[in-house]
């Protein structure tokens, strides 16, 4: 199908522009989100008429969008989960769980559609997450999944989580082999045992009797 874009659409071009697209594509995101028309006679004539206008509303959204990106700058949201000893997350995260963080960190107004997450969040660590604030500004925030603010301070600072857990295992593991064995321990120190004691005794016996002969 083709299209009269109404803004600029990734990878697709910028307003005015007639594009083709997979008709559904069209039905179910461009059109209905009022981000196309029908590229149809009567279309180009409205589309026309009213460019100046759509060019000045979109140009007065960018330049919002630009004053908004400044809050993002920096900025990193911290989300607990669960997780193995692996790493990997009880679960995941998902482009809802990103949009209540950044609205309890202060920054309202990001709805789901503007978090572009390729797939979900399923491991801990550092993730940058593009957040387009409009179809020409996009802004990345780090999403830093952790087992505990702890943890993500760490992973803050640069620190490998599961690496440094691995790390500490390893030396428990090398100082507890470093250890006496306590069965050695007992052999090398252990007292003469009974029948060594019972012997004493019979040879002083025996010299005592040869000493009276």
């Amino acid at each position: 199908m083709e299209v009269i874009l109404l803004e600029r659409i990734e990878k697709l071009g910028g307003i005015g522009d007639v594009v083709t697209v997979k008709n559904g594509f069209a039905r179910n995101f461009l059109l209905p989100n009022n981000k196309a028309l029908r590229a149809n006679e009567a279309n180009r004539k409205v589309f026309e008429a009213n460019r100046a206008k759509i060019e000045s509303d979109n140009a007065e959204r960018r330049t919002a969008a630009e004053g908004r990106a400044k809050d993002f700058d920096g900025k990193q949201i911290v989300l607990i989960r669960q997780a193995s000893n692996t790493g990997q997350l009880y679960g995941s995260v998902s482009v809802r769980d990103i949009v209540d963080a950044l609205a309890e960190d202060g920054a309202n107004g990001v709805t789901k559609a503007m978090i572009e997450l390729e797939r979900p969040i399923k491991s801990l660590g550092l993730f940058d997450v593009k957040v387009k604030l409009h179809p020409e500004v996009a802004v990345t925030v780090s999403v830093n999944v952790a087992r505990s603010p702890d943890e993500a301070e760490m992973q803050k600072e640069g620190i490998d989580v599961i690496a440094a857990m691995f790390e500490e295992e390893q030396a428990a593991m090398a100082a507890a082999a470093l250890e006496p064995d306590s069965e050695d321990e007992f052999e090398e120190g252990t007292p003469p045992s009974d029948a060594a004691a019972d012997e004493a005794p019979a040879e002083d016996e025996a010299s005592e009797e040869d000493e009276e002969a």
